[in-house]
């Protein structure tokens, strides 16, 4: 997920996707341990998704950030 579309998303919406990325990174985590995960990049992948997406959510409650409006 690109920075351009993290920025689209309202601020619950963007809760809902750091959860999904939550999910999907310890599953990643689990797969590794397990001798299952293919390729590991899609771990550093996704830890950098949810960072992007926390500071966003940071930056939102801080005030430094705003939402675009819509329309």
């Amino acid at each position: 997920m690109y920075s351009d579309d993290l920025l689209s998303l309202s601020v619950d919406e963007l809760k809902i996707q750091l959860e999904e990325q939550q999910e999907e990174l310890t599953n990643l985590h689990f797969q590794q341990a397990l001798q299952q995960l293919e390729g590991t990049h899609k771990i550093t992948a996704t830890r950098k998704v949810v960072a992007r997406m926390k500071t966003l959510l940071h930056e939102y409650e801080l005030g430094i950030r705003e939402l675009k409006a819509e329309g």
